[in-house]
């Protein structure tokens, strides 16, 4: 039996499976935890499997994908205000930093926090550009924003992330609009 998308539902899982080590590494760099990447991974596909018949082009599984991977992801932030966060004892086992060789981990914490310090928005821009070699166009019809709102958002994160990197402050921060 074919499924919506006109082809074996065994076909689409593998499909699915395919796109997996990006979803989590999306997933991952923008969570900085493997186990909450893993569960959020583990919903989209889920939610993939489910929905299958709302693809409407196959060759756009992937953005299809990281759709679902980023409303799941604002879905849970959400649910995180409301409820406050929780912080397993064993979240540092996936700390970046704390992998990372010795004369590494300053850069590396550096480079996190200056990520962290970064509004949801420029710090998903950056990924999508930076990590997953999404074009301005694919970003564009990902977040339903204009291109330009797109490359905005790009220019802007990475001169925060700049001044963030060379020990600005807050205030210069502010001041990038």
């Amino acid at each position: 039996m074919a499924s919506p998308t006109g082809e074996a539902p065994s076909a689409f899982a593998l499909r699915l499976v395919a796109q997996m080590p990006r979803l989590r590494r999306y997933a991952t760099a923008w969570l900085h935890n493997a186990a909450d990447a893993d569960d959020l991974v583990q919903d989209c596909i889920e939610r993939a499997l489910r929905r299958q018949e709302s693809l409407q082009d196959p060759a756009r599984l992937g953005a299809w994908l990281l759709a679902i991977l980023h409303n799941l992801h604002l879905s849970n932030l959400r649910r995180t205000r409301r409820h406050g966060p929780t912080l397993a004892v064993d979240s540092l086992a996936d700390d970046l930093a704390l992998s990372a060789p010795p004369e590494d981990r300053g850069e590396i914490r550096n480079f996190v926090r200056a990520m962290e310090s970064l509004s949801e928005d420029h710090r998903q821009i950056l990924l999508l550009v930076g990590l997953e070699g999404l074009s301005y166009r694919e970003i564009a019809g990902l977040l339903e924003v204009p291109i330009g709102t797109v490359m905005s958002r790009l220019a802007r994160a990475r001169e925060r992330l700049r001044v963030a990197l060379e020990g600005g402050d807050d205030r210069t921060v502010r001041s990038i609009r």
